[in-house]
Parts: C-alpha cells; sequence; structure tokens
C-alpha cells in the first residue's frame, strides 16, 4: 500500500484521469473530493460491505414460487 501525506487543497492523481483532493480537515474528519470519469465506480468501502451483506442474505433466502389467483389468465391481450 501506497502511503502519501497530503495538506488541504493539495491532490493526488491517478493514472491520467482521477485526481483525489483534500477539500477539508476537521479533527479526526477528512473530506475528499474526488474527480473521475462517468465509467469509474467510487463507492464508499463500507457501502460495499453493506451491498455485499445484503447479497449474500438474498441468496440464502428461501424461493418462493408466486401463486397466481384464480381466474387470473395467462392471455396476452
Amino acid at each position: 500500500m501506497l502511503v502519501l501525506t497530503r495538506k488541504q487543497n493539495e491532490g493526488i492523481l491517478i493514472g491520467n484521469d482521477i485526481v483525489i483532493t483534500v477539500i477539508n480537515i476537521e479533527g479526526d474528519k477528512i473530506r475528499l473530493g474526488i474527480e473521475a470519469p462517468k465509467n469509474v465506480r467510487v463507492i464508499r468501502e463500507e457501502l460495499l460491505k453493506e451491498i455485499g451483506q445484503e447479497n449474500r442474505m438474498a441468496a440464502q433466502s428461501e424461493y418462493r414460487p408466486i401463486r397466481k389467483k384464480p381466474g387470473d389468465s395467462e392471455k396476452a391481450e
């Protein structure tokens, strides 16, 4: 892992088209600005873990087919 020290308003360039800038530092919180192409997915790590957990829970859920009510027809109109 590369570890860098940056001050407020200083940035880091990743590749040719991703820029991470330190916007603000307050106590133990750092606000970052990220400039990246629209095709690059940028997501907070804790959200990625949460989504993974939800997907695992959904995969373990019991499959129950939807039953049709009496009188429902399958004819396309």
